[in-house]
Order: C-alpha cells, then structure tokens, then sequence
C-alpha cells in the first residue's frame, strides 16, 4: 500500500487522451512503476448514462413542470449547466425541498431543448425556434446557449429582420446583439425603412435610428420620406405626437423644393403647431444664409454618410516673423489637416468670413514689408481657387470683417500711419465698396461679429503701446447709426470672437502693456450684459477661432514675446471647459479661421485609435 501512495517522479510516464487506444489502454508498453490513466471518452459516456437514467426515469430527484408537462431530471445536472438552477436548489428556497418544480415564463419545447443541451452538450437551433430558445436560456441563465442563438442570429440577419433582431435582444439584454443590429440598420437604411417591420416601429425608436448622426443616408430628403412612410401606416395614432419623430429630421438641410413640396404640403404637418414650427426654422435657415452660423442645432448639422463635413479653414498668419501663404483644413471629427489653394500672397492680420452659400471672402492685412492691403480675394471651394474681387477704398491692416445679410463690412484697422474710424461694406451682387457711417472710435484689432442684424465691435487698440480697451460699438443698418454697448469686464485688443447660442464671446487677446490673456468672456445681447467665462488654458494673442458642432474651437495665437502656438482648444458651453484638442501644422498667430462644409471622398466613422481618414476635398 505505501509504494501507490508515494509521490511521482519524473521518471514516471503520463499518458494523454492520445496516448490511448479506443479501450483507453496505453499503445506503449509501460516500465514505470505507475501511470495517470485518463479515458478520453469518459466525459461523454457520463453524459449518455446521465441522460439515459433521465429517459428512464431511473434515480431523478425533480421533475420540471411546464405547462402541464413535466420533465424528470437530476437537481444535479440541473445545478451544474445552470446558475439558475443551481441558486434555486442551493438556498433556502422553497424549490430547493419540491420534487416538482414549475417553471414559468418559458415554453415546453424549449425546457425539453436546454435538458437536452444540459445532457447531451448538444442543441439544435433553427429559424423557428431560436427566440424562445434564447428567451428561455437568457432566464435560466444557459450562457452558451444563448450566445449560441445570438450568434446564429447575427449570421442570418438581414435588412427584413434587422429591427426585430435589435428589438428582441433590447428586450432580453443581449447587448452585443443589439448594438450589430442597430449597426446594420444604420448602415442599410436606405433598405431598411422599405421593410414592413420599420412601419411597425415603435416612434421612440424611429427617433433613435434617425436621430443617430451614423445613419447611413444619400441626402436628408430620403430620411424624411422614410418617416412619412412611417406616419401613413398609423396616422391616426401617430399624427398627434409626429413632432417629436420630425424633430430629428434635419429639415433645414432638405433643398427648398421639397421643403414647399412635399413638407410645406402634408396635411399632419400643416395642422400641427410644433410640426409647423420646425418647418418654420427650416425655411429661416434656407433664407437667412448668413445668420446659419446663428442658428446651430442639431438639426443643421450634416450628416457624415451625406459625404458633407464641417471644417475649420485657417489662413495665413505668421509664424516667427514670417508671414504665411498656408491655406489648410482642418476636421475636428478626424482630428487632420489637409492643404488646400495657397493664397496669392503671403498675409498676415487680415479679415476673414464665410457667406451662407459657402464661400469664403479674404480682405486687407498686412505684406512682408509691413504695408497694408486694400485687396479683396474670393474663395472658390467647388474648384479650389482664389479670385481677385474689387479692392476696397481704403487699405486696412488689423482690421475687423464680418459677414451681414448679404454684405461683407470691414471696419476700422491700420492704413500705414493711421487708426481707422471709417467702415466700408461690400455687395458680393454689384463686386463694389461703399462707405457707411464710421465708428464713434478708431481701432486696430477689435473683435468683431454680425449677431441677429447687426455689427458687434468689442476692444481694440486706440494707442502706439496696443494696449486695448473695453469699448464695445454696435452697428445697426437698418438705422445707420453706431451705439455704444456695455463696456467688457477687461480692455482687450487682438481678440478673437464669435457667437455661440446666443451669447457673443470674446476670447485672448493683449490685455495690458506686458501681458497676453487667457481670459474669456461672453455678452448676453437680450440683458446687455457682460460675464466671465472659464479661461483657456494657454494665453493667446490674435488667435484663429471657428465653430463647429456648437464647440468654440480656438487655434494658435502668440503666447507673449515671439513665442507662438500650434495648439488647439476646444470649449463646451455646456461644462463651460476647455480642452486642448489638437495641434495645428505650423506654430502660428495673426491667422484667421472660419468654419466651412467639405466634401469627403467617402464615409467615414470617427478613427479607433490609429484608424485613417477618408480623402476630403473642397465642397
């Protein structure tokens, strides 16, 4: 009895499965003292014997009762296949002392699959029965086979089955199924929504598949169309919450013909307020071309699968003393730059804006000499080119340059030995300039924007040393005349600005005689009202500043004496934060930046990790 009991040695031989004939006995002849004997077919005998003792009904110590049927079995083989079993038999429970157990919530059939599966390690799933399958080892917790059923549903899904595959396993937790389910009705859409099983939706989720910024979509008109469809199958218990599914349809990108077509003329639409309300905000936003800016919401931003981007284009400057031709984009979504036309020449401390049919007017600033230009170039983005356009009356370096209803106004700036209180504006219809009432005070580098039809002029520098001030002008054209607004919270010159919600910021800028800011405020308009904001995270003087997405994004700028920045900061108005970003290709300031569409080559998703971006070009 002592030598079976002695611990092994290495001498000693260990046979695996495959060491073993068919009776299990080693092909080897063995001349050790003692061997590990392993059947490779015990396993499965065990289960056959268990299972054959469950159809005989020989030493079952339970039975499952499922809709007046029962089923033998062993509480043992139960608890080890099952944790649900294995909690039920192993408390205090009730069930843990029966010899019948009912189980509810699952059919016959199914319990007979999974007892099978538990004795067999083998089940068979079919079309027909793989969702009560899967309902039933998803409550009796049978793991594997019920990521066995999901698998097999993933496998034949397709754009009829889609919606009531992610429906199903939303309601059963299979989250992994549901999130390729979704996924494959965002990317076939297009064939999706012609399926009956969309027209069944339910309108919570029709809002989240087309509110999804991933559905895959030629052109918004097919979106809208789609829930039209949607609508018609159940009007009448659909039409009087039908605003809440319109809402996520971008209608002011839909082109005005079927905007009067086919939106202005359905008859839900016309007889519900909040229907007629967003159609509203679409016809707004396809007239007012240049207040867009204004008027972000979800609603008008593109839609990636459209092949349409908006970008941050940044122009000129001077990096080191040097001043710049660059002409880049820059796509947040992707965080990459790609270059586009150089300028006709290099520039700094010029004015840059975007009109509402997309393109882009450059005008005045300064050549490498240190003289002021009075030149006036147009961006083409469909051919990538600069166009010469009428020059204004008088030259202008620092100034200030906005886009308002159809007009380009470029106000105050450097002439070459003089501060600028005159204002010209120019008509992209006549390619002409005309002088308008001059501001109440000269400066160079003010902040400017156009906000709801009219001219906001903020700081500015009104003396050699630059230090700037807190004046804040205001243009309205409808009467001509200037007024003076409540002052900033600090003197400013060399800001940059741009509005956001409703609310006018003021960003950077040289703050006193010694010091660039990072400081950051904003104006309410409706209380004339100043109020600080969280700071940047780096000071920045004559930055480039765009917005995209409703984010303010603020691009290089000069952090004090000769030192200047490549980075990016992005600011969220809702956690009032900034965030460093990104990195610009080139260290630089006195550059400007507006924010533009482009077209991609192709769609493309966000990058995971080092994924690449799709090719872009100018829209």
């Amino acid at each position: 009895m002592a030598s079976l009991l002695r611990p092994r040695f290495e001498s000693e031989q260990s046979f695996s499965s495959t060491d073993l004939n068919d009776s299990g006995v080693s092909n080897e002849t063995d001349t050790a003292d003692e061997f590990v004997f392993k059947e490779s077919n015990h396993p499965i005998q065990i289960l056959e014997g268990l299972n054959s003792l469950r159809q005989t009904g020989s030493f079952c110590d339970v039975s499952l009762c499922v809709d007046g049927i029962e089923f033998p079995c062993h509480r043992a083989v139960l608890a080890s296949f099952s944790p649900y079993f294995k909690a039920m038999f192993s408390n205090e429970l009730a069930e843990s002392h029966q010899e019948k157990v009912t189980i509810n919530g699952v059919e016959a059939p199914m319990i007979e699959l999974l007892l099978g599966y538990a004795y067999t390690s083998e089940i068979v799933i079919t079309k027909m029965n793989v969702q009560s399958l899967l309902a039933a080892a998803n409550l009796l917790e049978v793991l594997p086979v019920r990521d066995a059923c999901c698998a097999f549903m993933e496998k034949h899904m397709d754009e009829s089955n889609c919606l009531g595959i992610h429906c199903f396993a939303e309601a059963h937790a299979c989250s992994e199924l549901q999130e390729k389910a979704k996924s494959y009705v965002l990317t076939s859409f297009p064939e999706v929504c012609q399926q009956e099983e969309f027209l069944a939706l339910s309108q919570g989720k029709v809002v989240e598949f087309i509110s999804d910024d991933k559905l895959n979509v030629e052109k918004e008109e097919d979106v809208f169309d789609a829930v039209v469809r949607w609508l018609n199958a159940d009007t009448g218990s659909r039409r009087h919450d039908f605003h809440k599914v319109l809402e996520q349809v971008r209608l002011p990108l839909l082109s005005p013909y079927h905007l009067l077509d086919c939106v202005d003329s359905h008859s839900v639409i016309q007889q519900s307020q909040p229907c007629r309300r967003l159609l509203e905000e679409a016809k707004s936003y396809q007239l007012l071309e240049d207040r867009r800016g204004e008027m972000f919401s979800p609603r008008t931003r593109p839609r990636r699968s459209t092949g349409t981007v908006e970008v941050i284009i940044a122009v000129g400057g001077e990096d080191d003393k040097v001043v710049l031709r660059s002409v880049e984009s820059y796509d947040p979504t992707m965080g990459q730059w790609r270059t586009l036309a150089c300028l006709p020449f290099a520039v700094s401390k010029h004015g840059l804006v975007v009109s509402g049919n997309n393109t882009l007017y450059m005008s005045g600033g300064e050549f490498p000499d240190g003289s002021a230009s009075k030149d006036m170039w147009k961006y083409d983005p469909i051919f990538d080119v600069w166009t010469e356009m009428a020059p204004m009356n008088v030259p202008r370096s620092e100034l200030g340059l906005a886009m308002l209803d159809g007009f380009v106004y470029a106000v105050g700036g450097w002439e070459g030995s003089s501060r600028l209180d005159s204002v010209e504006r120019y008509s992209p219809a006549t390619n002409s300039w005309a002088f308008v009432a001059p501001m109440k005070m000269a400066v160079t580098s003010p902040a400017m924007v156009a906000y709801n039809g009219k001219l906001y002029v903020t700081g500015g520098a009104v003396l050699e040393d630059g230090d700037g001030i807190d004046l804040v002008q205001c243009y309205d054209p409808k009467t001509k005349a200037w007024m003076e607004l409540q002052p900033m919270l600090i003197a400013r010159s060399g800001s940059a600005a741009c509005v956001l919600k409703g609310f006018i910021y003021v960003i950077g800028g040289w703050h006193a005689s010694t010091e660039n800011t990072n400081k950051v405020e904003r104006y309410d308009v409706e209380r004339n009202l100043w109020e600080s904001r969280a700071p940047m995270n780096e000071r920045r003087y004559r930055p480039g500043v765009a917005i995209v997405d409703g984010k303010i994004y603020v691009c290089g700028g000069e952090e004090g004496w000769d030192r200047y920045h490549d980075t990016i900061e992005r600011y969220d108005a809702e956690t009032d934060s900034w965030e460093i970003v990104g990195e610009m290709p080139t260290s630089r300031s006195w550059l400007s930046c507006v924010a533009m569409q482009m077209r991609i080559s192709k769609p493309a998703a966000p990058p995971d990790g080092e994924a690449g971006a799709a090719a872009a070009r100018p829209l």
